[in-house]
């Protein structure tokens, strides 16, 4: 299975939820965890195959920047396992 983890940061956490549940609607993915950065951002991180992630990325951004600040995504694509781990665990 090629493995990939989807990111994506917003401004507030109203957006956040909002792409996090697109996200999941939208492609076979897993939520792993949100992470909260500080001033107000927050990331929300998904894992699964590269299609899936990509698909549930772009649905999550749509979702985000329509009803908050979307600040980035980003996918990738076949990372290291100690990455995986890293935020996993």
């Amino acid at each position: 299975m090629n493995e990939a983890i989807g990111l994506i940061e917003t401004r507030g956490y109203v957006g956040l939820v909002e792409a996090s549940d697109a996200m999941v609607k939208a492609a076979n993915v897993e939520l792993v965890k949100f992470i909260p950065i500080g001033g107000a951002l927050i990331t929300t991180l998904v894992t699964g195959d590269v299609g899936s992630v990509k698909a549930a990325v772009e649905a999550g951004r749509e979702s985000a920047a329509r009803v908050g600040n979307l600040v980035a995504s980003h996918v990738i694509a076949r990372p290291a396992t100690e990455l995986v781990k890293f935020f996993t665990a």
